[in-house]
């Protein structure tokens, strides 16, 4: 087992046309694009303007491309392209905010695998990747990284959101694609920044948040409530700043999942005839992943101002998960008396989760405006425990086995070290960027049997294990360049050195020490952005990405009944090529964006089935697939007053025509083939809107709505039975909001998430109609 370090510090480091689209999302989306548009077509459209032609003439940075509330665009050297934000009181006004991850809800291209408040498997999915695609994005906290890049999947692979209290939250960035060179290759889907806030005024807010879900899914259905209470203390004294925040949460979920099989229990009846995603039998059994979840968690920063421009800060970030999860059995034997039939998939959804985890970060930063000014910045992410346990199976009735099995991730841990420096030439037409980057990402995930399921104590030998290393070393350096006025070329590169080793594995007794792996790439960056017209703005980015792979697609390994999963420590990085083309038409109510926008990803990382030489059986294992190809077209806009005073749009469309162009190694069933395919997990339409109406400084209302075509999970695209367990639904979900602020202090909401109750699956069924209110007091 790997030892904790509290603190440990590592060092070694498109475009196709859209025709058509759904006559649904059409009817649901157009009109707000159409109506916020429209709006803003007709805007500040004076080409005299005094004040638009100096500031055309004027050879001053041009501002990255920002769709947000506020009118300022964000300025930030390190990302040159698109980038899309929301701040805290955006947020508050117009979304149903429990969980950090809800912010980004309404963002472009966006959405958050969420399951379930209180959710610990809430994957970040972009325009160009989905679900299953978790190091193909980047979250920070602050500069503290929460991405979990030990895996690249669905379930540990998720950020780590909990580890920051939702109260605390200042605003949330979006920085599309891989263009900048202060990030390494897992930006290509993009990288999420969230700020946390930071006050000169002392004061304290309170604020509690209840919810009650309507969920009715085969023969389960109920009502599934909420409560969280969270507190932040906030403010300043001479040159000493600080951030305290805390949550704490008590969910219970709708079922997570459902228990299947292809034949129903011999001498039962209920069983509920259904097939799976591929037309199979699967026959429902009953509902598993009833889960009563019980967090706590803490966001601390402290700032020392050292001089006027000099500011060293601490942040730390603390998490706590207890969950208990359980099932309901649709089955009954010849008496009528309840039961499992035998079906051992009721033992693995009965489940206790136990977690404690620590972030902590140290920087010190200069902000002079000057010539020179430098940020350090070190963390650490650390797994102080992590636990599930469950039984090894059923016995008669609805009794469990007493031995079973425990799955620990205690010791799994991440460090950064980022060191970086900016000059600015006397003319201010140069920025020069430059800096050293250095990370370690360890894994530490071993099994253990267990004589009594419910007692950790009771361990009685190791089941399987899977553990081992990553460290990347990267030197970078980007120019922002504005070398003639209304120009600015942002030319960036970054070179980086990864190293894979400490693979080890044990499974069926026996133990296997996986090779190592290395690789040195170099990638560059480039952006050239034209302010054609005092409103109009031309970018185009081009970059190269390369993704190396995670410790558990190198070398973790699972072996259960029939399925086996293999390690595949011969993986290749996976390498991309991204470019974009956005033109931003501004005006002062409101910004149309429409970006067009390609990507190539050769030797792409995803898990499928093959062959292994010597195996006669299909083998599960993360595979490189030769070349996967999205391009699309994404058109975003948002408007203020649109119509009459206080009513402001935003809304979203997304085409993507995601296509696997080859895959020589894929050995499908019956012939199947995924050359051509669609490429999993990337649906090809997504859309949202937002409309929010405030007629007065104490009362908004909002109405919002989020669309996705349907997607497919598998690499031939053999998966077409929808509206089942296991399947990837279409869905249009709206949600509704009234926020009423009784004074300066005190506020009140109430709102509605899936307002309509839609009904769908995203392999797992997702949460019904949700009853949301909340009290806010600050102090």
């Amino acid at each position: 087992m790997q030892r904790i370090d509290p603190f440990a510090v590592g060092a070694r480091i498109v475009a196709s046309a859209v025709f058509s689209a759904t006559r649904r999302m059409c009817a649901s989306f157009i009109p707000f694009m159409l109506g916020a548009g429209v709006a803003f077509a007709h805007a500040d459209t004076d080409a005299h303007d005094p004040s638009a032609e100096a500031r055309e003439r004027e050879p001053a940075r041009l501002p990255s491309v920002d769709v947000k509330a506020s009118r300022d665009a964000i300025e930030s050297p390190a990302f040159p392209s698109t980038a899309v934000g929301i701040d805290a009181e955006q947020a508050r006004r117009q979304i149903n905010i429990v969980d950090v991850e809800d912010a980004v809800k309404y963002l472009p291209s966006l959405f958050v695998r969420k399951r379930n408040i209180g959710d610990t498997q809430p994957v970040l999915a972009t325009r160009t990747w989905g679900v299953g695609s978790s190091a193909r994005t980047l979250v920070y906290v602050d500069d503290v990284p929460i991405s979990a890049l030990i895996a690249n999947n669905n379930t540990i692979g998720a950020p780590r959101w909990g580890i920051v209290a939702a109260s605390s939250i200042e605003r949330v960035t979006m920085l599309y694609g891989p263009f900048s060179a202060a990030y390494p290759g897992n930006s290509v889907g993009g990288v999420l920044r969230i700020e946390t806030q930071r006050s000169d005024d002392t004061h304290f807010t309170f604020a509690q948040t209840m919810t009650l879900q309507d969920f009715d899914g085969y023969r389960t259905s109920g009502d599934y409530p909420t409560s969280q209470a969270s507190a932040t203390f906030s403010g300043r004294s001479g040159d000493v700043s600080w951030l305290l925040g805390g949550d704490v949460l008590n969910s219970f979920s709708q079922p997570l999942s459902y228990i299947t099989a292809a034949k129903i229990p011999d001498g039962t009846t209920g069983a509920i005839p259904a097939d799976n995603k591929l037309g199979q039998p699967a026959n429902v059994l009953g509902a598993g992943g009833l889960l009563h979840t019980l967090q706590h968690d803490l966001t601390a920063r402290l700032s020392i101002d050292l001089a006027p421009s000099l500011r060293a800060s601490y942040l730390a970030g603390w998490w706590r998960n207890e969950g208990d999860s359980r099932v309901q059995s649709y089955l009954a034997d010849a008496s009528g008396v309840p039961t499992f039939g035998g079906a051992n998939g009721f033992a693995s959804n009965r489940y206790a989760l136990d977690a404690e985890h620590l972030m902590q970060a140290l920087s010190l930063k200069s902000d002079t405006g000057g010539d020179w000014d430098g940020e350090a910045v070190v963390t650490h992410y650390g797994y102080l425990h992590d636990r599930q346990r469950s039984p090894a199976g059923v016995l008669a009735g609805l009794s469990y086995a007493t031995n079973g099995r425990d799955a620990e991730l205690g010791g799994t841990n991440w460090s950064t070290l980022d060191v970086s420096a900016t000059w600015r030439s006397a003319a201010r037409t140069h920025e020069i960027s430059f800096g050293a980057h250095g990370d370690t990402y360890e894994l530490d995930n071993p099994t253990w049997n267990l004589t009594s399921w419910f007692d950790r104590g009771s361990r009685s030998g190791l089941y399987t294990a899977g553990s081992g290393m990553t460290r990347t070393q990267a030197l970078w350096m980007q120019d922002a360049w504005t070398f003639a006025p209304g120009w600015l070329a942002t030319l960036g590169v970054r070179a980086e050195h990864w190293r894979a080793s400490d693979g080890f594995n044990v499974s069926g007794g026996i133990a296997i020490a996986q090779p190592d792996a290395s690789a040195n790439v170099v990638s560059p960056k480039a952006t050239l952005a034209w302010q054609l017209a005092p409103r109009w703005r031309v970018t185009a980015s081009l970059g190269k990405a390369v993704r190396f792979p995670t410790v558990s697609e190198l070398y973790q390994i699972v072996s259960t009944g029939s399925t086996f999963v293999a390690p595949n420590p011969g993986l290749k990085p996976e390498r991309a090529t991204s470019g974009e083309l956005a033109f931003v038409r501004t005006s002062s109510d409101g910004e149309l964006r429409v970006s067009l926008f390609q990507e190539n990803m050769r030797d792409a990382l995803i898990a499928q089935t093959s062959t292994l030489p010597g195996v006669a059986a299909p083998v599960n294992f993360v595979q490189n697939v030769g070349e996967v190809r999205n391009r699309g077209v994404e058109i975003a806009t948002q408007a203020s007053d649109v119509g009459m005073r206080g009513l402001d749009l935003s809304a979203s469309v997304t085409f993507v025509d995601s296509t696997i162009l080859s895959n020589d190694s894929f050995v499908g069933t019956n012939g199947s083939t995924s050359r051509g395919k669609h490429a999993p997990n990337v649906p090809r339409w997504r859309a949202t809107a937002v409309a929010t109406y405030r007629p007065g400084e104490r009362w908004s209302f909002t109405l919002a709505g989020r669309y996705s075509s349907r997607q497919y999970s598998t690499l031939d695209n053999t998966d077409r039975v929808s509206h089942v367990f296991g399947a990837f639904d279409a869905f249009l979900v709206f949600d509704a909001r009234v926020q009423w602020r009784f004074d300066e202090r005190i506020t009140l909401a109430a709102g509605v998430d899936n307002l309509t109750n839609r009904d769908y699956f995203l392999y797992h069924p997702f949460p019904g109609r949700t009853f949301v209110t909340s009290l806010e007091a600050t102090f």
